[in-house]
């Protein structure tokens, strides 16, 4: 691991167990069986251990120093979900670039939670990875959110980088979608047509986009004078299965609504599946919209209006800020997105009611 020389000269040297130890007052035996794990340690000692390997941002690498001033060629992308197809469109605009300029992507499924995306990043920087791009969005956890700034500049001293993919960093490029603008556009369409009584089928609490989409139909009907019904949100994961559990919640409460804006295609297809079980016809009896438009839509019946986020050419912008070899500050890219429009939405019927 490369840090900066105590004689002023600037030049990187390399971070050794021996350093660690020697902050930690214990032998490099010790340390090197804190972090192998299995061996009986104090709860004293394994602390005093841990913060050293922090302070020095110390990784365990065998190649470090011969790699040290030398690219890799590879560059990891951690994923939230790799059966989610929003994912797969994403990770084939990597894979595109990559192949032009001959990099290995290694991908990694952190299944949302923050502690596995830490590791992950942990485990890239110790194979000397040019880049790490992170795609989907910011998991709400303060632990997370305060260890990973770190990790992008700890990037930075190795010579590699942090992209973000779907959300914004201080310390990272980033390239996202319009998350806000989009739903704000789904919002008005849906208004524009008379409905009122707007059901919310959100994503996960505590994540950056279920907290922009719900923010843009907040937006929008603010602007129309409509005032939201905390009854008419319901949240749920960003899947089929989350939006057909997060319908028939909906329907079950006997609340009344005329339109569901579902947080994503999965949800919404999740959603469409509950409401023909429940006798009711999309968008004779509720209208309904997604977000994405993710591919497997085209083949659906009938077909959804939604938000089509550039999946493809997020993450090709993505690779090819992982492959710049050029020393800048963190810049931040931001991709328009449109409305689709589709035959799962009707004018509101005369009785605002389901």
């Amino acid at each position: 691991m490369a840090r900066a020389s105590a004689r002023g000269g600037g030049r990187p040297t390399t971070t050794t167990i021996t350093d660690v130890a020697r902050m930690a007052d214990v032998s490099p035996t010790t340390v090197s069986r804190v972090l192998n794990g299995g061996y009986p340690v104090s709860a004293e000692t394994r602390t005093r251990v841990e913060h050293a390997v922090r302070e020095l941002s110390y990784v365990r690498n065998a190649h470090a120093q011969a790699l040290r001033v030398a690219s890799t060629g590879l560059v990891g992308v951690i994923i939230h979900d790799v059966a989610d197809p929003y994912f797969a469109e994403i990770v084939a605009g990597i894979q595109e670039v990559a192949a032009t300029g001959q990099r290995l992507v290694v991908l990694c499924n952190s299944l949302r939670d923050p502690g596995s995306e830490l590791r992950y990043v942990e485990m890239l920087r110790g194979q000397r990875a040019d880049a790490v791009i992170l795609a989907g969005g910011a998991i709400g956890d303060p632990h997370y959110l305060q260890e990973l700034p770190q990790q992008a500049r700890w990037l930075r001293r190795q010579g590699a980088r942090m992209i973000m993919c779907g959300r914004q960093m201080a310390d990272a490029d980033a390239v996202l979608p319009d998350n806000r603008g989009g739903a704000y556009l789904l919002g008005r369409y849906l208004l524009g047509l008379g409905h009122r009584s707007i059901a919310e089928i959100s994503g996960p609490p505590d994540f950056s986009t279920t907290d922009e989409r719900s923010a843009g139909l907040d937006e929008a009907l603010r602007d129309a004078g409509v005032a939201r019904d905390p009854q008419l949100t319901v949240s749920g994961h960003f899947s089929r299965d989350g939006g057909y559990d997060a319908a028939r919640v909906l329907l079950r409460s006997r609340s009344r609504f005329t339109a569901i804006f579902a947080a994503n295609d999965m949800m919404a297809l999740g959603a469409l599946a509950a409401l023909r079980e429940a006798g009711l016809r999309v968008p004779d009896d509720v209208s309904l919209v997604g977000y994405d438009d993710l591919p497997i839509l085209r083949d659906v019946v009938p077909g959804i209006t939604t938000v089509r986020v550039p999946m493809r050419e997020m993450g090709r912008r993505c690779m090819r800020m992982a492959m710049s070899t050029a020393r800048r500050a963190p810049r931040r890219e931001t991709l328009p997105v449109e409305l689709v429009e589709r035959e799962s939405v009707a004018p509101a019927p005369a009785r605002q009611q389901v």
